[in-house]
């Protein structure tokens, strides 16, 4: 074997799965995982091994597009089937558990009428003694809250269903992450390796620092001839780092796409929910060739799939000193840990309330409030974030919404004025049902559903943020406008679009109040 060494070519992906499938937040964390596993996957497999083709047929309708369908041929109903079967077989405990929700619930409807609830513990399911307590809201609504660390050592969080598979961003679009299980596939390593193996640290090391092949195949694991051909496919000779990728003075702002930010300074960097191209050959973006040696801090804004993108953080595990999320409300099953998650991914995590300071060399991070983009569902995990870097002050919005102004009042009484703001503006989001139906255990009436969305600010709502912090400059994302996010985002735009009617109206605004003010798309800097 040639002991010649090589780097990482510049467009790998790498997807971490459970059972096959994109392991999100809602699918790898125990409680909503059994619950999102029991009613919404395995439910997918069957209608697929059914009815294939009204399965291709919703895949191929654009105004299908997010639905819950399998995109895969239908010569491939067999592999479905057997990964179905196995599913079944080996996650039972976890679908026993999602079933054992159910029927807790229903005991709680029955006879938790507000009066003692210790005689139910015997009445619970034996799949939840021991993993839940029974609980009361102070206006005597019962509830369920879940001991998410005991249940990450149970048998409904198996470590054996993780895999990690690697490919070539060749440009073409893979499948949707919330509804297709990844077959395998020519040019697709598939390995068994649990999410926090450190042969995924060695390889993406390789894109600054050179290894022989057979030192890599070792890191992950592969004895195989053919495995390790196609992992050499993976590689090549040439570094392909940019010379640009550090700075030596002042501060400076890249837009790496979607919610993506880095802020720089000469000492430190700070990545901001990481969601970056592997294909830097389509030239109009940033990808992971742009970014430095060290990323001191990565802050996350909340639980979503396009806000935790595991694509991502895990070829950056190697090189992130900490990542910084918010501290969820502790045992609803709609409020995971996103601290649990990505610590049993190999990550090194600090959680935050509001307005915890984390002071770094010349600057310091303030995690601020998030209200709106969660459909009224009482979820805590999810910050914003005022940034003090460089002698300029940002504040990182994210999805957070405008619906109560004077929350951004309280934050400049708080943390002082802002320089820059960056804003989501996805202010017509998917309806309450899209991303959380699986959780619940009775109907949710459509007309309710509709009223409660995924939304982020509209025009009237981000001038009102824009107003409160008092910022001269507003950035708008792009809202999952670009083509290579489309296996998570799954959205579709045109012209006369609501949002962005409403981005323009804000833009609009921006320019008579002398504000300067961009919709963001492909790669931009800001540099002082």
């Amino acid at each position: 074997m040639s002991t010649e060494p090589l780097y990482l070519k510049p467009n790998v992906r790498i997807e971490g799965l459970v059972n096959q499938f994109v392991a999100w937040t809602h699918v790898y964390t125990p409680v909503s995982g059994a619950m999102n596993l029991a009613n919404l996957l395995l439910p997918i497999m069957d209608s697929y091994v059914q009815r294939p083709d009204v399965h291709l047929a919703a895949v191929a309708n654009p105004k299908m597009k997010g639905g819950f369908f399998i995109n895969a041929e239908a010569s491939r109903v067999d592999e479905v089937r057997d990964l179905r079967d196995r599913i079944v077989r080996d996650e039972s405990a976890a679908i026993a558990f999602a079933a054992a929700v159910k029927n807790a619930e229903d005991l709680l409807r029955a006879q938790a009428t507000g009066y003692d609830l210790s005689p139910l513990y015997a009445q619970l399911p034996p799949e939840l003694r021991g993993y839940v307590e029974l609980v009361y809201d102070l206006n005597h609504q019962p509830t369920l809250r879940f001991l998410e660390p005991l249940l990450y050592r149970s048998a409904v969080h198996r470590r054996e269903r993780e895999a990690i598979e690697l490919s070539l961003d060749d440009g073409s679009e893979p499948p949707f992450i919330l509804s297709t299980p990844r077959l395998a596939r020519d040019g697709h390593l598939q390995l068994p390796l649990p999410l926090d193996h450190t042969g995924i640290d060695e390889l993406f090391a390789l894109r600054s620092t050179p290894q022989p092949l057979e030192q890599v195949a070792k890191a992950l694991e592969i004895t195989g001839a053919e495995q390790e051909a196609t992992l050499r496919t993976l590689l090549t000779t040439e570094s392909t780092l940019a010379p640009d990728r550090h700075i030596d003075s002042g501060g400076r702002i890249r837009y790496f796409g979607h919610a993506c930010l880095l802020l720089q300074s000469p000492s430190t960097s700070i990545l901001v929910d990481p969601f970056i191209s592997s294909n830097p050959a389509a030239g109009d973006r940033f990808t992971y060739v742009d970014l430095p040696d060290r990323i001191d801090y990565c802050l996350i804004t909340h639980a979503h799939q396009d806000h935790v993108v595991l694509e991502t953080l895990l070829q950056l595990r190697h090189k992130i000193g900490t990542v910084v999320v918010p501290r969820n409300g502790g045992g609803q099953r709609q409020d995971p840990s996103i601290r649990h998650y990505l610590e049993r991914v190999g990550m090194t995590v600090r959680e935050v309330d509001d307005l915890d300071e984390l002071p770094f060399d010349g600057g310091t991070i303030v995690s601020a409030p998030f209200f709106g983009e969660h459909c009224d569902l009482d979820i805590r995990a999810k910050s914003s974030y005022w940034v003090n870097i460089a002698g300029r002050s940002v504040f990182v919005g994210a999805d957070t919404s405008g619906l109560e102004s004077h929350l951004y009042t309280r934050i400049r009484e708080a943390v002082g004025p802002t320089d820059l703001a960056f804003i989501g503006m996805e202010c017509d989001g998917a309806p309450l049902t899209w991303l959380y139906s699986a959780l619940f255990t009775q109907p949710v009436p459509r007309k309710m559903a509709l009223t409660r969305k995924l939304s982020g600010s509209n025009a009237a709502q981000a001038t009102g943020i824009l107003k409160q912090l008092g910022a001269r400059e507003a950035y708008v994302y792009a809202m999952g406008q670009e083509d290579w996010l489309q296996h998570v985002m799954a959205t579709s735009y045109t012209p006369e679009s609501y949002q962005l009617l409403q981005v323009a109206e804000f833009l609009d605004t921006c320019r008579r109040d002398g504000v300067h003010a961009e919709h963001l798309l492909v790669r931009k800097e800001m540099r002082w």
